[in-house]
């Protein structure tokens, strides 16, 4: 049994977080000086415009405060159009959340970076991911950490994100289908484990998984009140800090089961 502290970051960032919790709805917000909706598809504008429009979101990120480096730059890199539905392509890069199918959505740009940037990789980490989708975070984490470990409770989900990473060259992502709530034991401990699904707690399973002084990123609460956390593990002890309001889709499997975590 693991005990937690809670603190707050959303404090120190009170105007983001009030937008935040607007735009990971889904709703359109201005890009580039051009509506989301009339960004151009692949076929219409090339691969050098797709850069350029990809190169204008990592501007908007900074702009929003996302200051790691390291991350602004695996979001310039990585093709989001290629995680996208072919309809979906000419939004792909609007700061918006777009679905994927099953149910699911890719998140919101703003997002993956925001996580990304909680987890504080530095290159030489193994990474779990809770709720591959599309496969995009898997992807922006395959740039910043040794090895990246990601679970789908959807087997078609799974099965769709493991061939296109493997199309796209991204090697060190191994995706399994399965409930994330186990997490992925035969490769544990991990350094950092991120979830892209809302649970109602944490569960334990993950936090055993984690090594002493790693990080843990989730939001958690139910569908009309979540809150993204940062959890750091320290000799049993589990440090709950809050960052931001969310609205993420719903962990299903064993989590909803389980016992409660600890106060």
């Amino acid at each position: 049994m693991w005990s937690k502290r809670v603190s707050g970051l959303a404090s120190k960032h009170p105007q983001r977080a009030k937008w935040r919790v607007v735009a990971v709805l889904g709703i359109c917000a201005v890009f580039g000086g051009t509506a989301c909706h009339s960004v151009p598809t692949e076929t219409a504008i090339g691969t050098a415009q797709l850069a350029d429009a990809r190169a204008r979101l990592v501007d908007s990120l900074r702009a929003e405060g996302i200051t790691d480096a390291h991350v602004l730059t695996a979001l310039a890199r990585v093709p989001r159009h290629e995680f996208v539905r072919p309809e979906d392509r000419g939004r792909a890069y609007a700061d918006q959340a777009l679905p994927i199918g099953g149910g699911q959505t890719i998140s919101q740009p703003y997002i993956v970076a925001l996580m990304t940037e909680l987890l504080e990789l530095g290159g030489g980490e193994r990474v779990l991911e809770v709720g591959t989708g599309s496969g995009y975070q898997a992807a922006v984490l395959a740039l910043l950490a040794r090895d990246v470990y990601s679970i789908d409770i959807d087997t078609t989900l799974a099965t769709a994100a493991r061939q296109r990473l493997r199309r796209l060259g991204y090697d060190n992502v191994q995706v399994r289908a399965g409930d994330g709530f186990y997490g992925w034991q035969e490769a544990a401990p991990f350094d950092a484990i991120v979830v892209t699904a809302a649970a109602p707690k944490i569960p334990e399973s993950l936090v055993a998984q984690l090594k002493s002084g790693g990080r843990l990123v989730i939001p958690l609460g139910e569908e009309q009140r979540q809150t993204l956390v940062r959890a750091r593990k320290y000799d049993g002890e589990l440090k709950v800090e809050r960052v931001i309001e969310v609205r993420f889709v719903p962990m299903t499997g064993m989590v909803r089961k389980s016992p409660a975590s600890p106060p």
